[in-house]
């Protein structure tokens, strides 16, 4: 494994222990206020918010790569949700040989409209646990809020669960205004009300596409 590389674990109130066997530098973001030495940050905005503030409070000073990552990512990485962390550092490894600038560790991709759609956000299993349950996914128009230009009809999203590898390059692609503005929406949703933090989900393929034309004017 290339030893430029650092892990940010988006961490609530799941086991994180796995993290000792990674093997680089890890950074445990605590929301839920009892892991020992986890960097403490206030439960809102899903992993969308962990993830940005990361990027704010380091920018531009990165590793050449960074693995971004939930708390428990392993049900997302093999179809059978049995993976484990020989799985996630294969994953990773065959982006860095492949030079992958960036690249999802979820084992399908996803393919939606503007609305999110087709989703399972009316699963009745989820009722309750977070307020925009049963909404559809505003993917359009937080593309329009954040990016230049106007939104695709579709959207193929290689990173869907929110777990990826990203290169340092990609990350300083966008300017330092484009993150706070991008926090600034997700602090405006703390809860996910109106699904800002799954339309996010949906979204860092282009976030770090390294696609400058996307970069709106007003961020810098």
């Amino acid at each position: 494994m290339q030893p430029d590389m650092m892990a940010v674990v988006a961490r609530y109130r799941e086991d994180v222990s796995w993290t000792e066997r990674l093997g680089f530098p890890v950074v445990i973001y605590d929301k839920g206020g009892d892991w020992p030495g986890g960097v403490p940050l206030p439960n809102i905005g899903r992993e969308a918010h962990t993830y940005v503030t990361h990027i704010l409070r380091h920018y531009p000073e990165f590793p050449r790569h960074t693995l971004f990552l939930q708390g428990d990512p392993f049900p997302h990485l093999s179809p059978d949700g049995k993976a484990d962390v020989d799985t996630l550092l294969t994953k990773a490894a065959d982006l860095l040989d492949r030079g992958a600038s960036f690249g999802g560790l979820s084992w399908c991709r996803l393919r939606c409209d503007r609305l999110g759609r087709p989703h399972n956000m009316h699963n009745p299993a989820w009722e309750g646990k977070w307020k925009g349950w049963g909404k559809d996914i505003p993917v359009g128009e937080i593309f329009e809020k954040i990016f230049a230009g106007s939104s695709p009809r579709q959207f193929l999203a290689n990173a869907a669960t929110a777990n990826f590898l990203v290169s340092r390059q990609r990350i300083l692609t966008r300017p330092l205004g484009f993150y706070n503005s991008l926090l600034s929406l997700i602090e405006n949703d703390p809860y996910d009300e109106m699904n800002t933090g799954h339309a996010l989900e949906r979204l860092w393929h282009l976030v770090f596409d390294g696609n400058k034309r996307l970069n709106r004017a007003d961020y810098g």
